[in-house]
């Protein structure tokens, strides 16, 4: 355990960490503090239901990963340059936008959240590349550890904190905070270990090897297609729920520091546990039976939104479905990055992990997008039971190329193969 601390503190591992900051803090900027500015303001649920759709970079970050494994910026090297470019353009926009009225300047609102979503998809691309050439294969499961602990931290900064900041200050203030925040980013990036030799020595030698080798190696596998919808489809209830459960919030009477303490508090809380209990119980359980039992707690734990809809407002209640459902979600996620890793081939991981999270993040933003018109046509409760019942195909894929009773992790013995 003293070894695991000592390693923990290594200039190399804090880098880790604070990369997985910097690639946290734009998410909740552009969703739900965005989402809790915008509602103050007066914007109406359908235009904050259509505004998922500025997360679509997230799902298309596989389009121009080969892009930026293909070319080297001026400045620094192949990894760092696009990291240093992406954080200051980040900065720079979030400060933009806070000098924005998000009810009198929405569609300008609306394009500079874009905009920031895409510099954040790119950094994404960029840190993940990076990581994978930093780190040793010992060192790879602390160093991402470290990196996740650390994106979560910065959930808890752009959520939890935003939201209690804007309970004594303007929300342009709140925004200009976060964009000096993110800037401070590119001097970790300064700082960090050069990997150019390694990056020099994987990267592809013509944009049609960097763009063609990883998709036609994914799709000659066993059931490639069908574990490509079961991506898009296991989380898809629960990603609906989450993107109208800030507006329930507020339109429930909770005050924005209820809102920071309890579901970005507690609910922050809650998802760590869930996913170091989730990780724990993999050892035992396996991906497959991990994937079906996490995946059925996080689908019902979904209603719980239409029971705290129903109900008068508690914060009792309120605490209760947040923890539960931030728990089992915790665990889902658990499972479900571990399968995509699983699925990964490790001549490929930085193209075929981009395209698996970004179709991961397409429920986030496509099927997020009519959530406003739904609940105004339906009413809280109902939409929140049809969250938990579309959750119920993404199970039924399993049964395809994950049987909960088989012995053996199919897939991930096809990945090692490939």
């Amino acid at each position: 355990m003293l070894e695991i601390l000592k390693q923990c503190f290594t200039k190399k591992m804090l880098i880790q960490f604070f990369m997985g900051v910097y690639s946290g803090l734009p998410l909740l900027l552009v969703g739900s503090t965005l989402q809790a500015w915008m509602r103050e303001q007066g914007i109406n649920l359908k235009t904050i239901g259509i505004f998922a759709l500025v997360g679509m970079p997230y799902t298309l970050k596989f389009l121009w990963s080969p892009f930026i494994d293909r070319f080297k910026l001026p400045i620094l090297d192949r990894r760092r340059g696009w990291m240093a470019i992406t954080q200051i353009v980040l900065a720079g926009l979030l400060f933009f936008m806070s000098l924005l009225n998000p009810s009198e300047q929405t569609i300008l609102l609306a394009t500079v959240a874009f905009l920031i979503s895409f510099s954040s998809a790119t950094q994404d691309i960029v840190i993940d590349a990076y990581r994978r050439e930093a780190l040793t294969d010992e060192e790879l499961g602390l160093g991402s550890s470290l990196y996740v602990n650390g994106y979560r931290v910065a959930i808890i900064l752009s959520g939890a904190m935003a939201l209690a900041m804007a309970e004594s200050m303007p929300w342009s203030r709140v925004y200009q905070i976060m964009a000096l925040m993110m800037g401070s980013g590119v001097v970790f990036t300064f700082l960090a270990s050069s990997t150019e030799d390694q990056a020099a020595e994987h990267a592809p030698k013509s944009m049609k090897e960097a763009v063609i080798g990883p998709f036609m190696e994914y799709l000659k596998r066993k059931d490639a297609i069908t574990m490509l919808l079961f991506i898009l489809f296991y989380k898809v209830g629960d990603s609906m729920a989450a993107h109208m459960s800030m507006p329930l919030y507020i339109d429930l009477g909770y005050s924005k520091s209820e809102i920071a303490k309890i579901a970005k508090g507690i609910g922050m809380v809650a998802t760590i546990t869930g996913g170091t209990l989730g990780g724990v119980m993999m050892i035992r359980l396996g991906v497959n039976k991990a994937l079906w039992i996490f995946g059925s707690l996080q689908m019902v734990s979904t209603a719980g939104f239409s029971v705290l809809a129903s109900i008068s407002k508690s914060l009792i209640g309120l605490s209760t479905v947040i923890g539960v459902e931030n728990l089992c979600s915790g665990m889902g996620t658990t499972a479900f990055v571990a399968f995509m890793a699983s699925i990964t081939n490790k001549k490929f991981t930085a193209t075929q992990y981009a395209l698996l999270t970004s179709l991961m993040g397409v429920p986030r933003v496509i099927a997020s997008a009519p959530t406003g018109w739904m609940v105004q046509n339906m009413g809280y409760p109902m939409f929140f039971i049809f969250c938990t019942l579309i959750a119920v195909p993404g199970l039924l894929l399993l049964g395809k190329f994950a049987p909960f009773n088989e012995k053996k992790e199919q897939t991930t013995l096809e990945a090692k193969e490939a």
